[in-house]
């Protein structure tokens, strides 16, 4: 094990020795935000330590075994612990690796996935439309829930723009890096030359406010329009004037939902749209100043970062942050995404693992 990675676990066990101290006094209770944030830390830390002890355990084991390889008599024996003791050692390495890694808190919470169609005309709306299914089925694979909040059809078919809540664990977590400009090259249905088209979409993915950490919006900032709402949905949502259109006056920023039949709804899940793109562009905003500063390989998820091709002629999908080409594009159109995401969440854990190490040296 890197001599850093030791240095931050003992660490860990001081640190466990003093949450143990501060959760046995009597008066934490009396401080129940500071109690659940510290019986958080103690479930975090107590998971690092019993690792932590379990490799030390593991080091002792392969000390002994080796010892016994001097007995003749001994030797296979050893050699069997020898090779158990190495396995549960580099597993219990890689496992302490991860957990020591930087949690961001927004992982847990669910996400909105926001498309809209960009060059390519109706073929984008068209792709913006295929992302959406991807999505969509990605999240029902995983048990998650799902919900459109907002949707701006194309008259073709697709999308000009459509933004979806999903919920479920650790959502924000797995989607997080497809946040970008996604490439699409294709012949359209509309091409009667067989030619190869390409066009594109961009995907904003953005974690749904805490409540209590919510940016705060005065209410003399936004202008709240009321509107008919547009698409289908039957007699009543063309009746009345239940969908409504936020605007933050300071940033421009906008957010509607026309999908809950009451407008009381539609307000309600439109703040928290609002909500999310501010703390979103704060989020970014910071990110572009680390990214100036330390090049990223997963990049600071801005718009205009092509992140990704979908070439179906070829069925394939490449990933250009990380390089990753996959051959099974059809299937990853049905959802199948867990390679492709369980890729850049790895290639990330590299990236803070390699932060950790230079800060540590530093």
């Amino acid at each position: 094990m890197k001599p850093f990675l030791r240095q931050q676990l003992e660490r860990t066990l001081t640190r466990l020795s003093e949450l143990d101290f501060l959760l046995s006094r009597e008066d934490i209770m009396g401080d129940m935000a500071q109690y659940r944030t510290l019986a958080r830390e103690h479930a975090d830390v107590t998971a690092l330590a019993s690792r932590y002890t379990r490799w030390q355990q593991c080091e002792r084991d392969l000390a002994d075994a080796q010892a016994l390889l001097a007995d003749a008599d001994m030797a296979e024996l050893a050699q069997e612990e020898i090779a158990t003791a190495e396995a549960d050692r580099a597993r219990l390495e890689a496992e302490l690796q991860r957990l020591l890694l930087p949690k961001d808190p927004d992982d847990a919470r669910p996400a909105f996935i926001e498309i809209r169609a960009g060059t390519g005309g109706d073929e984008s709306a068209l792709f913006a439309g295929d992302l959406l299914r991807m999505y969509t089925r990605h999240a029902e694979q995983q048990g998650w829930q799902k919900e459109i909040i907002s949707e701006s059809p194309s008259e073709l078919g697709g999308y000009k723009e459509v933004v979806l809540r999903l919920a479920g664990e650790n959502v924000y977590g797995a989607v997080r890096f497809e946040s970008g400009g996604h490439r699409v090259q294709r012949v359209p249905a509309t091409e009667t030359q067989g030619r190869i088209h390409t066009s594109a979409c961009t995907v904003a993915v953005m974690p749904e406010p805490d409540e209590a950490e919510a940016v705060k919006l005065n209410p003399a900032d936004l202008r709240i329009d009321t509107f008919r709402a547009s698409g289908a949905g039957g007699q009543h949502i063309n009746k009345t004037d239940s969908a409504v259109r936020v605007v933050h006056l300071p940033t421009g920023i906008v957010a509607e939902c026309q999908d809950g039949r009451s407008q009381h709804s539609n307000k309600a899940k439109a703040l928290q749209v609002l909500q999310a793109r501010i703390q979103e562009k704060e989020r970014s905003e910071r990110a572009a100043k680390e990214a100036a500063l330390r090049k990223g390989l997963i990049g600071s998820g801005d718009r205009s970062d092509r992140i990704r091709t979908y070439n179906f002629p070829q069925g394939r999908l490449t990933d250009h942050r990380i390089n990753l080409t996959l051959y099974k594009l059809l299937a990853i159109m049905e959802g199948d995404l867990g390679d492709v995401l369980t890729a850049l969440q790895s290639a990330r854990a590299a990236e803070q693992l390699a932060a950790l190490e230079s800060g540590a040296e530093g």
